[in-house]
């Protein structure tokens, strides 16, 4: 019986599927953040190795067996990104057959064969759609410094600059403010302010749960951060139904990301602007996991048996 692996990976995770020959899902497990542009290449190939080996353990399978491999990965757009990813994942996994694509492109394979768009809303923010011609596209999926308007990076840092801004305006803080210092463990803006300048990338996403829970309590700013990170999601849906022309077709929406699922009300606040921006869309699920599509992709890799 011959294996292949498939990865799902970002900015802070990386999801992994191992499946037989036939089909068949034998293990998961996961890994660190796997985007080069975040954690560098070499951190990036780390997670990646991880995350294969251990759902290879899981599933008491020998690494041998293992033929192809499949990594959607955040932050390989660019062909010299994926090219050089592909070297490296190659090194690691020598003699198997491997394909680098990006997480965007497990995601509009995990919503079927169907016209669909799907809004990606974790770490970063994109849209991907595909029309019923086949025609792809895709709207965001940037990264921080050219975007990601509404993902959980863009949330804890626009909440983080409100919060230190009122308290050097006022030399007091705010309810959430002291929440997020209490949260990650700081005394004081200082030295928050130099974790973040260290690493950003370990601060602003994983603040997105406190916000959450500041909303959720009914802390007005926490609130006003959520209405604007929705419109943002909902901005992202609009330009790409426009581009693809679907705004007025019956066109399938599915929502993957870790932001969604979390919260009833921030939910109703993103598809309310979903609704807006594609009236007539189906709402629905994706048809497999990411992890699973990179899996189903690795498959085709293999030679006729």
């Amino acid at each position: 019986m011959r294996y292949v692996l498939g990865f799902d990976g970002g900015g802070t995770k990386t999801e992994c599927v191992l499946m037989d020959e036939t089909g068949h899902v034998l293990s998961q497990s996961r890994g660190g953040p796997s985007n080069p542009n975040r954690v560098g290449f070499g951190g990036a190939t780390v997670s990646v190795c991880d995350a294969g080996y251990l759902a290879v353990s899981k599933a008491d399978v020998s690494i041998d067996d293992i033929k192809a491999l499949c990594a959607g990965l955040a932050g390989t757009a660019h062909p010299e990104s994926a090219v050089k990813m592909k070297r490296l994942l190659e090194e690691e996994f020598s003699g198997r057959a491997v394909r680098v694509c990006t997480d965007l492109d497990l995601t509009l394979e995990s919503a079927g064969t169907e016209a669909a768009i799907v809004l990606i809303a974790g770490t970063g923010s994109a849209a991907v759609g595909r029309d019923a011609q086949g025609k792809t596209g895709r709207v965001g999926g940037h990264g921080y410094l050219l975007g990601d308007e509404g993902s959980a990076y863009h949330v804890g840092q626009r909440t983080v600059r409100e919060a230190l801004r009122h308290f050097e305006r006022t030399g007091k803080d705010t309810a959430l403010g002291k929440r997020i210092l209490v949260e990650t463990g700081e005394p004081s803006w200082p030295e928050l302010q130099s974790r973040i300048n260290a690493a950003p990338d370990e601060i602003f996403p994983r603040l997105f749960p406190i916000v959450l829970g500041a909303a959720e309590s009914g802390d007005a700013s926490a609130r006003a951060v959520l209405h604007e990170c929705a419109a943002a999601l909902g901005e992202l849906v609009s330009d790409l139904a426009e581009r693809l022309r679907l705004q007025s077709e019956e066109v399938s929406l599915a929502k993957s990301g870790g932001m969604l699922g979390r919260s009833a009300f921030f939910d109703q606040w993103v598809d309310e602007q979903l609704r807006k921006a594609v009236p007539f869309a189906q709402f629905g699920a994706l048809q497999m996991t990411p992890a699973e599509a990179a899996a189903r992709m690795a498959l085709r890799l293999l030679a006729p048996a």
